[in-house]
């Protein structure tokens, strides 16, 4: 970080799509100048004047192709600062909750920024998701995603850190 850059601040849904077999879909972004991938949910940040649900159904729609999803319940925040196309963001996230029915996914569209990080998206198990090797995001999924399908929904959104 450039000294006295602030970070703008970014606002963003992501979506735990979770299937019948308590599969997870993740999406695997790479950072362009670092070569550094990782595993997140779908999602992305809102656009003007959009709710976060709003912006998490759209997000799903254009990165997943699932139409009408069904959100559930708001269960994660997540914050962390990152640059992209050479402008720094604190960004805030909120993660809800779908259950879905499992599906083959396809993109339908993706904005420049995003189509360059973008690189492929894959179901986990939780059993891969403990054994794997990648970046994980947040850091603590595994353990996060069990608790949630232990649990259930927490009843206020759980700080999941970075």
């Amino acid at each position: 970080m450039e000294r006295n850059e602030a970070p703008i601040p970014r606002h963003a849904a992501r979506v735990l799509l979770i299937d019948e077999a308590d599969q997870v879909l993740l999406v695997r972004f790479e950072d362009l100048d670092s070569r550094e991938t990782w595993w997140a949910a779908p999602g992305g940040g809102l656009e003007r004047g959009e709710t976060h649900e709003d912006a998490a159904r759209r997000e799903i729609r254009e990165e997943t192709g699932l139409e009408h999803v069904e959100l559930g319940s708001w269960v994660w925040n997540r914050q962390h600062v990152f640059r992209l196309g050479g402008i720094l963001y604190h960004q805030h996230e909120r993660y809800f909750l779908a259950r879905v029915a499992s599906f083959s996914p396809r993109v339908l569209h993706l904005e420049p920024g995003e189509a360059e990080a973008f690189r492929d998206l894959r179901w986990w198990s939780p059993a891969e998701l403990a054994a794997a090797g990648d970046r994980l995001v947040p850091a603590d999924l595994p353990a996060l995603l069990r608790d949630l399908l232990a649990q259930g929904p927490p009843e206020w959104p759980l700080d999941v850190g970075i």
